[in-house]
């Protein structure tokens, strides 16, 4: 439903660009939306009927992408090719066209398509590439994961473009670093075709036993189920029957393991939180350097303020949060925290000096706000002993807010 109502938006906008005086085409395109259905098929239809009776008109590009998106909306492949080719022809900058336009090439399986998506994988690699570097802290890892993947689509893609233009040895380059890249069942795969093809079949073998064990939250049971086929297919032909298969099927899983324990590890470097779940498992980066593990902080009440630099209301609240903070200071098991969520945190220090605020308690959320659900700034969480949420506070009533902290504090430590 979203892409159809964006695909509308963009044919009604270029049926409405404003002119001192309609002239005949745009009179012509108007009829053709109006007259047409509310579906995808029925805007393709109207636009590609007025291109037909008006092949030269000015809005010829705005038109092909126009008929690029639907064409992928409907999952139309010779049309994906078709306004794709026109499309790319002008602009490489999208990367959604260039990967589903070499997607629609290669399924072709014929060598003068296979050249142009060999062309556009390239680009598409190109693109990405500068993409890859990313520096440590919220999100990176996930970014790098997405980045390293698309990544190695585009040189997957270029590996089939080499099988089908018969360079055999190009292609295993490609597939390996690939994989090499990004292990994926679908990696793992693409490299055992290549080395099928090379006759290299017990590589071929270990690769789709790779791709049968290895866990990918993105393969389906039927890809599964057809990794488990083939690889089985293979090893009779190759074997004379299934003796030893479980071995291969065993040793994969192993490798498998390392490989993706190691992979973890990577990311977890760029981004500690990447893969935490519970307030317990993150870490927090401490604006004066160093780091705070939640973990650490059991058996103790926790209260955040999550607050920014850009925030009104935090500024008035923080002379209230001080006064509780000043009430709780000889208390050892209770700890504030100021949780700050500014985008760029080149900010908060400078911030921090102007407004004669502390900067010791203060640490960067480097995606707890995600976590937590903190939708609005200011938000106080008060954590509980046992590690649990046990109260929040979205907002604040200036003429409120010193006892209710306080009554929500005293609570939790009672709860504990």
């Amino acid at each position: 439903m979203k892409r159809l109502l964006l695909l509308l938006a963009v044919a009604l906008s270029l049926a409405a660009q404003p002119t001192p005086k309609p002239d005949e085409e745009e009179e012509a395109l108007r009829a053709a939306l109006a007259d047409s259905s509310s579906s995808t098929l029925d805007l393709l239809n109207a636009l590609e009927a007025h291109l037909k009776k008006y092949p030269n008109t000015k809005r010829r590009a705005e038109f092909d992408r126009a008929l690029l998106r639907a064409a992928m909306d409907l999952r139309d492949d010779r049309r994906i090719i078709l306004y794709g080719d026109r499309v790319l022809l002008q602009d490489t900058s999208d990367p959604q066209f260039l990967d589903r336009v070499t997607r629609a090439l290669l399924a072709t399986n014929e060598p003068g398509p296979a050249s142009r998506a060999l062309h556009y994988a390239k680009a598409l690699e190109a693109m990405l590439l500068p993409m890859l570097e990313q520096k440590p802290g919220r999100d990176a890892a996930r970014r790098r994961d997405d980045m390293e993947r698309n990544v190695g689509r585009a040189l997957l893609y270029q590996a089939n473009a080499n099988i089908i233009l018969k360079q055999p040895d190009e292609a295993a380059k490609l597939a390996e670093k690939s994989y090499n890249l990004y292990p994926s069942a679908e990696s793992s795969r693409e490299l055992a075709k290549v080395y099928a093809v090379a006759g290299k079949y017990d590589e071929a073998i270990r690769l789709y036993a790779q791709a049968f064990v290895i866990p990918d939250p993105r393969a389906s049971d039927a890809e599964r189920q057809l990794n488990r086929q083939t690889l089985g297919e293979l090893y009779r032909k190759v074997k004379g029957s299934d003796t030893g298969l479980g071995d291969v099927v065993l040793a994969a899983y192993d490798r498998a393991t390392v490989l993706l324990a190691e992979r973890k590890k990577r990311l977890r470097d760029l981004d500690p939180n990447g893969d935490a779940t519970e307030l317990k498992d993150f870490i927090l980066p401490r604006l004066t350097g160093g780091t705070l593990a939640m973990s650490s902080l059991k058996g103790k009440v926790v209260v955040m303020d999550f607050w920014a630099t850009w925030c009104g209301p935090c500024r008035k609240q923080h002379p209230l949060y001080q006064e509780v903070m000043d009430h709780y200071k000889k208390r050892g098991d209770v700890v504030f925290l100021a949780i700050n969520t500014d985008e760029d945190r080149s900010l908060v220090a400078p911030f921090l000096e102007e407004q004669n605020w502390t900067k010791a308690s203060n640490y960067f959320e480097d995606g707890l706000s995600r976590l937590l659900q903190v939708t609005s700034i200011p938000t106080t969480m008060i954590v509980g002993k046992d590690g649990r949420v046990a109260s929040r506070m979205n907002g604040f009533v200036p003429e409120r807010f010193v006892d209710a902290l306080k009554e929500r504090i005293e609570h939790a430590l009672k709860g504990s």
